[in-house]
């Protein structure tokens, strides 16, 4: 019996090791963001969502290179860290994935901010792709809800090569901005009470798609009451009427807001399913 214990705990050990993580903290507008991530580390946490962008990276023992930055969700008014962020590190460092948490700071009016943090992220991941485990040309963006918005909004209007993903993942997205579909809350945070047509049209990432837009891989729950599921299926829709490779999953019950808990009846499948396609969709 000793014995048995002996090896369970070895065993163990083992496998803890095998994901044995590095986490660094940086600061994203900071002239030096590498330096000193010891010492401001506190000065990230002490701050305002609207002072301090920064992004948390997980880097595995044995990085393969490719690394997906997560944006939590929370309706531009908040943001679910850890389900939806930084729970699922250990999950994405066991398959050797590089995984950072995005910071981002809220609109407080200005819709252009959490855009431009997300930009200023992909930047980094790659000028830093040396001391991070980071391949540049496989860095992919993923986000829930209203941080599934922001990562579609990522990766139908980055400025540049340096920020484009070169994929994207979404967990029951925010993808419109019509009032008829989108979630009320998100839309009001992050565009105002009597937003324009042409804002609107402008952050409806479905009618953003272009051939360039980066693949995706998108699930959501059939009977979400909070994100209608128009969303997801209007941005697939679109995906695929431009060629770009999607792959769509939507499960019966789940309802909203699952991210990586536990109770999700199907997290079971989605990890899998996103563990294949990671495997065969990013070379």
């Amino acid at each position: 019996m000793k014995l048995i214990k002996l090896l369970a705990m070895s065993l163990a050990l083992v496998s803890l090791n095998a994901v044995a993580q590095k986490k660094t903290e940086i600061l994203l507008w900071d002239e030096n963001p590498l330096e000193q991530s010891e010492t401001k580390s506190e000065r990230i946490k002490a701050q305002d969502y609207k002072i301090d962008p920064a992004i948390t990276v997980y880097t595995p023992k044995n990085p393969t290179g490719k690394t997906v930055l997560m944006c939590p969700g929370g309706g531009y008014t908040h943001q679910a860290s850890g389900h939806e962020g930084h729970d699922m590190a250990d999950w994405f460092n066991a398959q050797g994935i590089t995984y950072a948490v995005l910071k981002y700071r809220l609109p407080y009016g200005d819709n252009t901010i959490p855009l431009a943090d997300a930009e200023q992220a992909m930047r980094i991941l790659r000028k830093y792709s040396t001391e991070l485990g980071v391949d540049p040309k496989k860095v992919g963006i993923a986000g829930a809800s209203a941080g599934g918005h922001l990562a579609s909004t990522l990766a139908t209007h980055y400025t540049s090569a340096e920020t484009r993903p070169d994929f994207q993942i979404l967990f029951y997205p925010v993808i419109s901005m019509d009032a008829n579909t989108t979630h009320m809350g998100s839309r009001k945070a992050l565009l105002g009470d009597n937003p324009t047509d042409e804002l609107v049209k402008l952050y409806s990432n479905a009618l953003q798609v272009t051939p360039d837009t980066p693949k995706a891989f998108i699930m959501l729950s059939s009977d979400d009451g909070a994100v209608p599921p128009a969303n997801s299926i209007e941005y697939y829709t679109a995906l695929i009427g431009y060629k770009v490779k999607a792959t769509l999953h939507a499960y019966p019950v789940g309802g909203h807001g699952w991210g990586f808990r536990d109770k999700f009846p199907y997290k079971r499948q989605w990890t899998g399913e996103l563990e294949k396609w990671l495997n065969e969709e990013v070379k």
